[in-house]
């Protein structure tokens, strides 16, 4: 029966089954309450002395009873109620199926609900006011209205998650957001909110980019450039949306720099990049010059010689248990300093001849700070006697001929293996069993293990260096899926304070949640490798590859810039006879290093007109070195494919000199 009841004859029932609740969610609701009034009874039952129990509606009765409380209210406001009867287990049935089945509203309702009010000439701040949420809150389902058709529309049939289509709302442009969303329709990888929003952005630079800095913020916007931000963005996670006209402003001012200090150094060229290291297209066809360290002169010998006495001193009150906590807290600050003071003394940029400058130049990049940096190297584009630098390193894939060396420069060896490594760290992270066995395995074998013999993982649990410091490979699957796997592990057992916290913390985790972990930080202790002999071959790595049974031509992809640019002209060619036969090389073989690498790249794409088996070989080839082959009778047979005969082998490089 539904009956009129004062408000203050209303108590709290104790069979109410709602035992928790949420401050801001009570605000809300008593915002909506004191703007529209009670929109559903409570459901009460009669109590002694003419009170009646709240069965169901405890929250509306705190809103209730706080609006009373604060005087926007009565005392003997009269409230609508539902009154119920029946023994105590049916009244607690009751309260429970009033909570339980209430279903919570779709952010999509939520967005084109609050675009039907604003559109009715309120603004967000009235929306807000009056349902209990903040402006920022409302602006950002405003914000889901706006999404291109296809992506509200997956939000609200709960194909995609908020998050998702917060991620998708990083940019405004809405046939960006559609064209990614029908991309990732066909993606066979996990797709999260960081994939969403590293595509939708693909195409801006955040402005903590150092082209970025670089340019200046001010002189991109006087320049026509625009800047797309998100609610909570700050200048440093802003989208700049005109990279051209970035890149442009930014090589200027590069070009300066590099003016600047030619001069300065006396050298006959000083050429710029953009680019955080001078990759091999850019040193292609020149000659390095000897240069070496100025030695030490007898002052700074006599300075660096009190120095290492200092820091003797210094850490000698690290090392007494008696010294102080203010003496050790000096020490550590002096240390420091005196560090500093070596290493100004040791890292001296190398002093090239003067008789040398004439001719010489070097490379200016742009440091990860957004400031020009010249790097310390001299090159002249006249042809000098000088010892082999080694800087190029002569590797034998598994299978390969010995009688034709592959040789790949040392910093391509070193990305390609840490590339390699991220393949197969991605698989195991998502393969807990294995996991687990490879980290039982190793623990158990590391007592009987050959000291001699390289270890292919560091079962301790740090991360394992790789052979290039700060190398981070663009639009490689593998390193962002797994930075997306990394973002995805529950890290609240953190929060701990103690050690004994966290572990507890820690097991207190879902198996699901432990296991993630597990592959996590088994995955992460892959060393860098190459399917190669020598010191860069991992057994161990290709037989975990072949359990995988990973497809590498998913995960990586050859391009101009990550591979065939820094590759000799003959292994081009090779590449392109293992795929298409001689026909394919001839029709290349007299083109330029530069054309030959872009047209490379679209052909391993499969983006170019052929027959269906070659585009099919195409697309699926990748250097025998970044494969996982468990045996060197597959390589062989992978070469065997890839070069026909000694006699084609000899007749590609004779095309490539």
């Amino acid at each position: 029966m539904i009956q009129s009841i004062p408000l203050k004859k209303l108590a709290l029932s104790p069979r109410n089954v709602r035992k928790v609740t949420d401050a801001a969610a009570d605000a809300q609701l008593k915002a909506d309450i004191a703007a529209r009034g009670l929109l559903q009874n409570l459901v009460v039952r009669k109590a002694a002395r003419g009170k009646f129990e709240v069965e169901a509606g405890g929250r509306r009765l705190a809103a209730l009873q706080a609006l009373a409380g604060n005087g926007a209210l009565p005392a003997s406001h009269d409230v609508t109620c539902l009154v119920i009867e029946g023994d105590e287990s049916e009244v607690r049935e009751a309260s429970l199926a009033e909570n339980f089945q209430r279903l919570a509203m779709n952010p999509a309702d939520e967005a084109q609900a609050f675009a039907a009010i604003i559109e009715a000439g309120a603004t967000p701040e009235d929306v807000a006011r009056r349902f209990g949420l903040t402006v920022r809150f409302v602006e950002g389902r405003l914000r889901l209205a706006s999404l291109a058709q296809c992506v509200f529309e997956a939000l609200a049939e709960g194909a995609i998650t908020l998050d998702m289509a917060k991620a998708y709302g990083a940019v405004s442009d809405t046939e960006r957001q559609a064209h990614v969303f029908a991309e990732l329709q066909e993606a066979w990888y996990q797709v999260t909110p960081d994939t969403i929003r590293r595509m939708v952005l693909d195409a801006t630079v955040r402005g903590s980019d150092p082209r970025a800095i670089l340019a200046g913020r001010e002189a991109y916007l006087k320049a026509g450039g625009r800047i797309e931000r998100e609610l909570f963005d700050d200048d440093a996670s802003e989208s700049w949306i005109d990279i051209a006209l970035l890149e442009d402003l930014a090589h200027k001012k590069m070009e300066e720099a590099a003016s600047v200090k030619a001069a300065e150094l006396g050298l006959a060229w000083v050429r710029p990049t953009l680019g955080s290291y001078v990759g091999h297209d850019l040193i292609e066809g020149l000659n390095r010059l000897p240069a070496e360290p100025a030695p030490l002169n007898d002052a700074e010998a006599e300075e660096l010689s009190s120095l290492e006495a200092e820091y003797d001193r210094e850490a000698a009150i690290l090392e007494d248990e008696d010294s102080s906590e203010q003496e050790v807290a000096k020490a550590e600050e002096e240390l420091a300093r005196i560090d500093r003071a070596m290493r100004a003394l040791n890292d001296r940029p190398p002093v090239l001849a003067e008789g040398l400058k004439a001719e010489a130049g070097a490379f200016l990049v742009l440091s990860r700070s957004g400031e020009p940096a010249l790097v310390p190297q001299y090159y002249t584009e006249i042809e000098v006697a000088q010892p082999d630098d080694g800087i190029v390193e002569s590797v034998d894939e598994l299978g390969a001929s010995s009688s034709k060396p592959a040789s790949y420069s040392q910093r391509l060896l070193d990305e390609l293996a840490m590339q390699r490594r991220d393949v197969l760290a991605i698989h195991i992270a998502n393969d807990p069993g294995l996991a687990l066995d490879v980290m039982i395995f190793t623990l158990a074998d590391a007592d009987g293990h050959d000291w001699r013999a390289r270890k292919a993982i560091t079962i301790a649990g740090p991360v394992a260096n790789g052979p290039v410091s700060g190398f981070e490979a663009k639009d490689a699957p593998a390193s962002a899926a797994l930075a997306e796997f990394t973002g995805s592990l529950d890290e609240s057992w953190r929060a701990g304070a103690s050690e004994v916290e966290r572990f507890a913390a820690f097991r207190a985790l879902a198996d699901e949640a432990r296991s993630l972990w597990l592959g996590f930080v088994v995955a992460r202790t892959l060393i860098a490798s190459l399917n190669t002999e020598g010191e860069r071959g991992l057994p161990l790595h290709d037989a975990l590859g072949s359990l995988l049974e990973i497809e590498m031509a998913h995960w990586w992809r050859p391009t101009a810039a990550n591979f065939f640019d820094r590759v000799p002209k003959a292994r081009i060619l090779e590449a392109f006879d293992a795929v298409g036969g001689p026909e394919l090389v001839s029709r290349y073989a007299g083109s330029k290093k530069a054309d030959l690498a872009s047209a490379a790249e679209r052909i391993f794409k499969g983006e170019f007109i052929g027959e269906r088996d070659v585009k099919e070989q195409a697309v699926a080839w990748v250097p025998a070195l970044m494969r996982f082959s468990t045996s060197k009778e597959e390589a062989v047979v992978d070469d065997e494919t890839s070069s026909r005969s000694e006699d084609a082998s000899d007749e590609l490089t004779e095309q490539a000199a």
